[in-house]
C-alpha cells in the first residue's frame, strides 16, 4: 500500500497551550543536540539534499523566524485554513519555491562564525518565537507568507512538524538516537492521522520516531508493513 493523502480537509482546532508546549520541548531537545557538535559534524550531509547539517538547521531557523513578522501584521478576521489544508499541493512545493527555500536556508547557515554561534542563533530564534506566541490569545489568527489565514495554534503545529521531522533527519545524519519528544511525536502523529485515527498507530507497535520516518517516506514501508497498514485502514497525510 502507498499511504495516501488524507482528504478530510480538517482536524479539531489545535489546543494553543498544548501546541506551544510541544514546540518548546522539541526546540529545547534539538537545541541541546546541536549545542556540542564538532565543526566536522556541522558539515555532514543529510538526506535533505543538498543541505548539510548546518544548512538544515538554517532551514529550521528560517521557518520559525516567519512567526515574529506574522504576529506584527494585522490578524485576519477568521481562520480559513487548517494545518492539514496547509499541506495542500500547490506552488509552495514547486521547484521554484523549493529553490528559494534552499537558498534561504543556506544563507541563514552562512551567517554565524562557527557552530557554537549557530547553535546560539537557533536558541535565540525559537525562544523569541515562543515568547511572542505565548503572549497571544488562544484564538489569535495569522496570515502565512503563502496567504493562508490560520489560527496561530494551527500554524504553530506546522512548525512542530518542521522541528520534529527535521530533527529526525539531523539525528540520522549525525548517527544518533532520535531525540523526538513525546509531546511533539504525539502532535505530529495526530496531524498525520487525524485525532480520531491516531490511536490506530499504536497497533503497529512502532516507536514514534519509526512511525514518523515511515509516514513521511524517510524509511520506506516493507511489503509486510504496507500490508499491515492496509489491514488497519491507516491513511496518513502527505506533507507536500
Amino acid at each position: 500500500m502507498s499511504a495516501g493523502r488524507r482528504t478530510d480537509g480538517g482536524r479539531r482546532g489545535g489546543d494553543h497551550d498544548q501546541v506551544l508546549e510541544a514546540f518548546r520541548r522539541e526546540c529545547e531537545a534539538l537545541g541541546g543536540a546541536v549545542a556540542a557538535l564538532s565543526e566536522a559534524e556541522w558539515d555532514l550531509p543529510t538526506r535533505c539534499t543538498p543541505w548539510t547539517v548546518r544548512d538544515l538547521l538554517g532551514h529550521v531557523c528560517v521557518v520559525i523566524d516567519w512567526l515574529p513578522a506574522m504576529l506584527d501584521a494585522p490578524a485576519p478576521g477568521e481562520a480559513e485554513i487548517s494545518a492539514v489544508e496547509y499541506y495542500r499541493p500547490d506552488d509552495r512545493f514547486s521547484p521554484g519555491t523549493n529553490g528559494k527555500r534552499i537558498a534561504l536556508a543556506q544563507g541563514r547557515a552562512a551567517g554565524p562564525a562557527d557552530g557554537a554561534a549557530f547553535a546560539g542563533d537557533f536558541a535565540a530564534t525559537w525562544r523569541r518565537a515562543d515568547r511572542l506566541c505565548r503572549a497571544q490569545p488562544g484564538g489569535r489568527t495569522v496570515r502565512t507568507r503563502h496567504g493562508d489565514a490560520m489560527l496561530l495554534s494551527e500554524f504553530l503545529l506546522t512548525r512542530v512538524v518542521e522541528v520534529a521531522v527535521h530533527g529526525l533527519d539531523l539525528a540520522d545524519a549525525l548517527g544518533r538516537e532520535a531525540w523526538l519528544t513525546p509531546e511533539a511525536g504525539d502532535a505530529v502523529t495526530e496531524l498525520l492521522l487525524g485525532a480520531e485515527h491516531a490511536p490506530a498507530a499504536e497497533e503497529l507497535e512502532w516507536s514514534r520516531p519509526r512511525f514518523l520516518r515511515k509516514a513521511t517516506g524517510r524509511d520506506p514501508l516493507t511489503e509486510a508493513e504496507a500490508a499491515r497498514v492496509e489491514q488497519l485502514g491507516i491513511h496518513w497525510l502527505a506533507l507536500g
